[in-house]
């Protein structure tokens, strides 16, 4: 293989086979170079492979695409690349304090060959291609270990150095995306690279060198915009609390994950959202969302484990099962889940809810709330656990001799005798009832835990005045309902629902929509609508065009009183 490295908008690196004289690009640059191709000793480029979707990086490809060249991107930023035009149409420009450099993109879509999943590899024209995470740069940036060469995109520029310092700020006051640089130049080393090869700046023969040099500029940066040093590399080497022997707690993310570790030799995970993150996710576009997987790498270093064999969750929010499907990909880990949460994660676009993950995570285990299951050594309880949201479960087994509860985000395990009041985490959007926090304060009652793991706070050794407390405090949350609120609440409390709400249909096809009480369904003029029972409608859609976000309603009756439409459902409607 002979690298040459091609001065352009950014430095575009063509990879030779001179045997079939043809090559395979990193990034595409202006795509200029192409007019000098043969003098590279190549006839054609057989595929491209982009480190992220900055426009400096891509602008070239709609030409490499009209030669027949295939287009590999980053998973996370296909929709930049592939979509880019609906990504130009919906983002803000107006008021706008998102700092993020994504209208630094391709003017028009191009179509991409496939994506590059992280931690994957593949065969790409002939080559061997390891994909790694590396955000910094962009959320979704890549880097690509070919050979032993690590080609960074813009990760790096050289020893101590960065192409870009404004693309490092996500937020408005934040400094993320250098955060996050320095954890990925970490973890490149992890892998031993040959040398470094950037979009701009030098090629770095001495990585080691290069990333120390560059990590403690970066961290200067920080220190100076945010007034305190970043502490997340001292996360990256120890990211993990020992509650016990056997249990663990992933102190890396805003959204707490916990080990269960086996005698066997692997592991159960309980939650697995965003691990190390500079702060709780706020959702967004799915390009600007990543999880990965850094903590993983101690797991291995420090307590021998090579596969995490099964991810559990407390309930179904996005910080809390964003890397469900990227385990399963990397590692084989199977999902299990309650019931009740198993299906909010396998049918995403049945509810209107906050805080949903973007594609359908599949769990390879439904088990029912009052059930159990067993994993390995391990007996694992599950149980209705309505409050934070009402799809959520409370995760109970014993591990080291101690009677341990995951709750999620159900309260913050404050309370303290005459101190720090017990604080009610629940959203009215995630379907909450006033009753919700009595029922799991009897649940609690009846469990009698020694230890509760919960997702965003410290571990909390349960005392029976606790446990009296948060019966104290179930029962003021319902009190302070029931006095504020009339009897019935149906448009705010989401006892109005529509199932499915976010449906994709084709012009002239049946679908078909539930509604959660007996209702009539409005629908846009020219659609047929036939009533199957009280809740269920089968609805046809008449468009002469693609239509997106069309809206039905339910309209509601009760006791003789038309209530209005109390809850909405959205149609993206396809000709074929």
């Amino acid at each position: 293989m002979l690298v040459h490295a091609i001065e352009d908008t950014c430095v575009v690196y063509l990879l030779v086979d001179p045997s079939s004289r043809t090559a395979v690009a990193i990034d595409a640059g202006s795509g200029r170079w192409l007019e000098r191709l043969s003098s590279y000793g190549v006839d054609r480029v057989t595929d491209v492979l982009v480190t992220h979707h900055h426009r400096d990086q891509v602008e070239g490809l709609p030409l490499l695409a009209a030669t027949g060249t295939r287009i590999w991107v980053p998973e996370n930023e296909a929709e930049l690349i592939a979509d880019v035009d609906q990504h130009w149409q919906r983002r803000s420009v107006v008021n706008n304090y998102d700092l993020h450099t994504d209208r630094f993109s391709l003017l028009e879509s191009v179509p991409v060959a496939g994506v590059m999943k992280d931690y994957s590899t593949s065969l790409i024209g002939g080559m061997e291609v390891r994909t790694l995470p590396t955000p910094g740069h962009t959320p979704g940036s890549v880097s690509y270990l070919i050979d032993g060469y690590a080609f960074t995109g813009d990760l790096i520029h050289s020893a101590g150095k960065v192409w870009s310092a404004a693309a490092l700020q996500w937020s408005y006051v934040g400094m993320e995306g250098a955060a996050m640089t320095m954890a990925s130049l970490m973890q490149l080393l992890d892998h031993s690279p040959r040398a470094l090869l950037p979009s701009h700046g030098s090629r770095m023969d001495n990585p080691v060198e290069a990333v120390r040099a560059t990590c403690a500029a970066l961290q200067d940066l920080i220190t100076v915009r945010l007034g305190t040093p970043s502490g997340l590399l001292d996360k990256l080497e120890a990211p993990y609390v020992e509650l016990s022997p056997h249990l663990l707690m992933n102190r890396t993310s805003e959204s707490r994950s916990y080990v269960l570790l086996s005698d066997s030799g692997t592991a159960l995970l309980i939650d697995y959202g965003y691990d190390l993150t500079t702060s709780i996710p706020t959702g967004g576009p799915r390009h600007l969302v990543r999880p990965w997987l850094p903590s993983l790498r101690a797991l291995r270093r420090d307590y021998g484990i090579d596969r995490v064999e099964v991810a559990v969750p407390t309930h179904y929010h996005d910080d809390h099962v964003a890397a469900f499907n990227l385990m399963r990909d990397v590692h084989g880990t199977e999902v299990w889940a309650s019931d009740p949460v198993a299906h909010v994660l396998e049918n995403p676009t049945h509810y209107d809810l906050p805080c949903l993950w973007y594609e359908p995570i599949p769990c390879a285990q439904h088990i029912a709330n009052g059930a159990g299951t067993r994993w390995r050594e391990y007996e694992l309880s599950f149980h209705a656990l309505p409050g934070h949201t009402l799809y959520a479960s409370a995760i109970g087994f014993e591990v080291d001799g101690l009677r341990v509860l995951a709750t999620g985000d159900q309260q913050t395990g404050s309370w303290e005798p005459g101190g720090a009041a017990e604080v009610p985490n629940f959203q009215y959007a995630n379907a909450f009832a006033a009753s919700d926090y009595a029922a799991s304060a009897a649940l609690y009652q009846r469990l009698q835990p020694e230890l509760m793991i919960s997702g965003h706070w410290d571990p909390r050794t349960v005392t029976p005045s606790y446990l009296d407390e948060l019966t104290r405090l179930g029962d003021e949350v319902a009190r302070v309902h029931h006095a504020l609120l009339p009897a019935s609440d149906p448009v705010f409390a989401g006892a109005v629902r529509i199932s499915l709400y976010r449906v994709r249909a084709v012009n002239g096809v049946p679908f078909t929509v539930r509604v959660s009480v007996p209702a009539d369904l409005v629908v846009p003029p020219g659609w047929e609508c036939r009533r199957v029972d009280a809740f269920e409608f089968s609805v046809v859609p008449r468009v002469e065009h693609p239509v997106r976000r069309a809206r039905i309603a339910a309209g509601i009756t009760r006791d003789g009183v038309y209530l209005g439409q109390l809850a909405e459902a959205l149609v993206d409607v396809h000709l074929s």
